[in-house]
């Protein structure tokens, strides 16, 4: 078992430093931009202060970033915090993940950052419309999961299918559109959240135990079921039940075939004409209210959308299932155009998000951060305990904005962090059939 100060020497995988080129003059640029309001132009036109550049002497508070994402990870409450810490205005605009992707291709500079999932940067960055971030600007970066750099929680672990986050995590220099098959210098997107999702269900409406993807296609529940409506995401779900079932066995569910995504969408269209289905979710809200309604008792469902159902009063659960877990990850990636002072705020603003306050805002909605050990430091021990550890809580668990979520004794669903993260089949994927898949599923839909 790994823990999380194992960092595995990124020295011996890194060409670069991780430490930022700041400290210059005896000043660091984090102290510098701070103190930015307080100084005026003549003593930086003067050399009473070198070795900056003449753009730091605008106010930081002056600065406005563009962010965008799906709402799992833009947050107010994060925009909120960067104001107070950093004084930087953060414009956030919450889409679905396909929009996402649709408006970093063809809307690049609508955006300055780019809150986005790895598997929608394989579709993105390619077009050239984001830039590549320099590490050795990131005093943080040594502090990322090795997730993100090798792919595994160790040197034992096997890569999942899919699009791993690593895959598509580097690119071969500054200029450059192509995936780096190792680790450089330069990373698409810097990382910040990820989790293994599973089925979510109403333990108290179900009337039998659940543990296997497969259980969902239970005629039992037949009118009581729902998949998410996002057909790159939905297709991974969608593939794990049929392998379950055991009708479909894949060469590599992240990357289907003709064949098998024909075969794949001919199981859901039959499970849908015979009724299985009661809905199909896109949106967070939307799968909260199908389970606290009760109008389904088994679906496809985020870790957040379980905790705000039990919130509620509710009983809910996310099940852990014999044949593993479906993974994702984000990041936050830079548009292209972005440059001078919003480059550099835009720098600050990452590494601050790697720094803890934001990772244990996140841990706390069951999520997991990127930087685990920075975010460590921000939790209290029963805290981590019970959301990274998987021990019994030993007193009150509460939620990022201060509601009871578990009591004493409650223990995480799926256990540890190793214990979920270890057990994960698959990693949402963008496939080579992409357009396809995409059409054939859009025709399920319609069915």
């Amino acid at each position: 078992m790994m823990s999380f100060d194992d960092k595995k020497d990124l020295k011996d995988t890194l060409s670069a430093s991780a430490e930022p080129k700041q400290e210059r003059s005896g000043v660091s640029r984090r102290g510098f931009i701070k103190a930015a309001g307080a100084v005026g132009g003549a003593a930086l036109g003067s050399g009473a202060i070198t070795g900056f550049p003449m753009i730091w002497a605008q106010n930081i508070k002056d600065i406005t970033l563009r962010q965008f994402g799906t709402g799992v990870s833009n947050l107010n409450a994060i925009a909120q915090k960067a104001k107070e810490d950093l004084g930087i205005n953060l414009e956030l605009t919450a889409l679905d993940s396909d929009a996402v992707a649709q408006r970093v291709v063809t809307q690049p500079r609508s955006f300055d950052i780019a809150d986005i999932e790895y598997w929608i940067c394989k579709k993105t960055f390619p077009a050239g419309t984001m830039q590549p971030m320099n590490t050795s600007r990131l005093k943080n970066f040594d502090k990322i999961s090795q997730l993100f750099i090798t792919g595994k929680l160790n040197k034992d672990s096997e890569i999942a299918q899919g699009t791993a986050p690593h895959t598509v995590g580097f690119v071969e220099g500054k200029e450059s559109v192509q995936f780096a098959s190792e680790p450089t210098d330069w990373m698409t997107l810097i990382p910040t959240i990820y989790n293994a999702d599973t089925l979510g269900i109403r333990p108290d409406l179900v009337g039998r135990p659940i543990t296997h993807w497969r259980d969902i296609m239970d005629p039992a529940f037949k009118g009581k079921t729902s998949i998410l409506n996002i057909p790159s995401i939905g297709i991974m779900d969608a593939a794990m039940i049929c392998e379950s079932m055991g009708e479909i066995q894949y060469a590599n569910k992240g990357n289907m075939t003709r064949e098998e995504i024909d075969a794949t969408i001919e199981i859901l269209k039959a499970a849908k004409s015979d009724g299985q289905f009661r809905a199909f979710w896109k949106s967070f809200d939307e799968s909260v209210n199908l389970m606290s309604s009760g109008e389904v008792v088994i679906q496809s469902m985020w870790s957040p959308a379980v905790a705000a159902v039990r919130a509620k009063g509710i009983a809910c659960k996310y099940q852990p299932l014999e044949e593993g877990y479906r993974a994702w990850g984000g990041g936050i990636g830079l548009a292209k155009h972005l440059s001078g002072l919003e480059l550099d705020a835009a720098y600050e603003y990452i590494d601050w998000y790697l720094s803890g306050w934001v990772g244990a805002y996140l841990n706390r909605q069951g999520y997991y951060s990127a930087a685990p050990s920075t975010s460590k430091e921000h939790m209290s021990a029963d805290e981590w305990g019970y959301w990274i550890e998987g021990k019994p809580a030993q007193g009150d668990i509460l939620s990022p904005d201060g509601k009871v979520m578990e009591t004493a004794g409650a223990v995480r669903d799926g256990g540890s962090y190793w214990d979920r993260m270890g057990a994960v089949a698959c990693w949402n994927s963008v496939m080579d059939e992409n357009k396809y898949m995409v059409r054939k599923w859009n025709e399920f839909i319609a069915s």
